[in-house]
């Protein structure tokens, strides 16, 4: 692998409001929980969602006096792909993953880390809103009609980098906020996905459910792996952190730097 070994799982997406940073904090910092060395780098520098979030996370636990297991983390702010470069060097020479949220934008920075990824996360709400992100589909049959231009630009990038590196990349579409109740609107983008998925060459796998508690915690900088340790658990706690396993599980990270959390 590039940069000394180091796996880079790039969270992308152009669209807002798909829990892409609330997903790639969780990711990080299950990872970090697993006892890997984990780096989190924010492209962000209007928004610094991840940023901020793990800013509070140190600050809230400073606070407690407690230990929480955190990745080391940036956010770039100068907006140069040498300035990304630098960060990536930095992270990489102290972790075995990083995690990189990108901006929901396309910009040289954002496709400079959709190059460096060997895991591209791309989280998506279950909508037709969302999926015409990467698919655009018929109005009447639901059925897929053509890849959509950001479809074309991860094909692009992974090409590119399987020419320069002869390494693949795994495309990984998140399901976010299912609605525990399958309805018919469900069936029928899901169905779609999959058409797409063997046509343009991604995996499908369930992300984050829809719940209230994922908005509470981003003031403390705080995960549902953290809850046990401060006593606030429920039965809809333990339901949302299983749903956090299976989701690290799903990428499939390779078996050297696997790391599932406890």
């Amino acid at each position: 692998m590039l940069d000394g070994g180091t796996h880079f799982i790039v969270f992308a997406n152009e669209k807002g409001g798909t829990g892409k940073s609330t997903t790639a904090v969780h990711t990080a910092v299950a990872l970090a929980a697993a006892g890997r060395r984990v780096g989190a780098l924010d492209l962000d520098e209007r928004q610094r969602t991840l940023g901020r979030y793990l800013d509070n996370r140190t600050a809230y636990t400073q606070k407690l006096g407690v230990d929480l297991p955190s990745p080391l983390h940036r956010t770039l702010t100068d907006r140069t792909v040498e300035a990304f470069d630098a960060a990536v060097l930095e992270l990489s020479q102290q972790c075995d993953i990083l995690v990189i949220d990108t901006p929901g934008r396309d910009d040289a920075i954002a496709r400079a880390a959709i190059l460096r990824a060997h895991t591209l996360v791309t989280p998506m709400n279950d909508s037709f809103v969302d999926l015409d992100l990467i698919g655009q589909v018929d109005a009447e049959t639901f059925k897929i009609t053509r890849p959509s231009f950001y479809s074309e630009l991860i094909w692009q990038s992974r090409t590119q980098r399987a020419k320069t590196t002869g390494q693949s990349v795994d495309w990984v579409v998140l399901r976010n906020r299912l609605q525990h109740i399958e309805a018919r609107n469900m069936r029928r983008v899901g169905a779609a996905m999959d058409e797409l998925s063997r046509r343009v060459g991604f995996r499908v796998i369930t992300g984050l459910g829809e719940r209230v508690i994922y908005r509470e915690l981003f003031p403390k900088g705080l995960t549902l792996l953290d809850l046990p340790h401060l006593g606030e658990v429920s039965m809809s706690h333990v339901a949302a952190r299983q749903e956090l396993r299976e989701m690290i599980a799903g990428f499939a990270i390779p078996e050297d730097q696997q790391a599932v959390a406890a």
